[in-house]
């Protein structure tokens, strides 16, 4: 008998291989080639009396109602042309980010064939780390001044926020704004609710970056991660008793979704524990859903969270 399971596993295991090799072969095939543009250079390498020239090239950058005595000072002020420098050290050769732009774009088209390829605009902004990536359509705009490495000496914001400010974290945010475009936004306030729109999220990470880690993923360390499953049982339990996923207290939010150096339980373990760890658990319920159902991946993304919960069969690890 033992014999007989360890063969119909092996079978199971090279036929997930296979498929696995298969999507893999079939995303690497498809052509994709995106342009970018190094606004942030063309702005600080730009001559005053050529200002308009640039202004013409990209208008979505200068609001009509800015003067140009606004960008002439911006271009040769000592701080803004330091933090210039900076960025060029670290992203003189765009290359590599490129390459995996052009990966995470493949998957992108074939998860969802119908995406237009955006033209990349890098820029150095006013370190708005709520806005790092924004993707509109036909625009990609990355803010490299928020990538500059979690121990830069330009950056004075709390740890928690820092630990994201690295190059690796280009593309989880990226899809993170991508996102934005294809999950049904949050049909009611509940926890629940918002728990499930982050574990979409995080889902589409699964699928647009297969290469990364779960931490990298979530934005965390390997020890935050490592905390989530570790207290999973505990945190769900905790949920429940206290009869929270269906509740619409605007104070959870920021308990545990939003981000926060970590999670308010209002308990001893909170110092311990990682803030959005509502989002951690929504994508647990996320990925057990998919498991358990047989359901086109746009569909996933427009369906109500309470149908997606119940039809999950989530179970948190012990």
């Amino acid at each position: 008998m033992r014999k007989i399971i360890f063969i119909i596993t092996l079978i199971l295991f090279i036929t997930s291989c296979d498929k696995k090799s298969k999507v893999k072969k079939e995303v690497e095939a498809i052509p994709v080639a995106l342009k970018v543009e190094r606004f942030d250079k063309l702005f600080f390498e730009t001559a005053p009396k050529d200002l308009g020239k640039l202004k013409k090239e990209f208008p979505f950058f200068f609001p009509s109602e800015t003067e140009d005595i606004v960008w002439l000072e911006k271009m040769q002020n000592p701080l803004w042309r330091e933090l210039y420098g900076e960025v060029q050290k670290k992203y003189s050769n765009f290359e590599p980010v490129q390459k995996e732009l052009e990966t995470l774009f493949k998957h992108i088209k074939y998860n969802f064939p119908k995406t237009k390829m955006p033209k990349v605009i890098t820029v150095i902004s006013e370190m708005d780390y709520n806005n790092k990536v924004i993707y509109a359509d036909s625009l990609l705009i990355i803010s490299l001044e928020l990538y500059l490495g979690k121990e830069h000496k330009f950056y004075q914001f709390p740890k928690y926020l820092k630990q994201n400010f690295e190059q690796k974290q280009i593309m989880p945010d990226v899809v993170s704004s991508f996102s934005t475009s294809k999950i049904a936004s949050v049909a009611d306030k509940t926890l629940l609710s918002q728990m499930i729109y982050f574990g979409k999220q995080l889902y589409l990470k699964d699928l647009l970056l297969p290469d990364y880690s779960d931490a990298d993923k979530m934005g965390y360390t390997p020890a935050q991660i490592a905390w989530c499953e570790e207290n999973e049982s505990y945190m769900w339990r905790y949920l429940l008793e206290n009869e929270m996923l269906y509740s619409d207290d605007s104070k959870l939010g920021n308990r545990f979704i939003n981000p926060a150096p970590f999670s308010k339980f209002y308990l001893e373990i909170d110092n311990e524990s990682p803030g959005r760890v509502g989002a951690w658990i929504g994508w647990q319920i996320v990925r057990s859903y998919v498991k358990n159902n047989d359901v086109p991946m746009e569909k996933l993304l427009k369906m109500n969270a309470k149908e997606i919960f119940e039809k999950s069969k989530y179970k948190p690890k012990k």
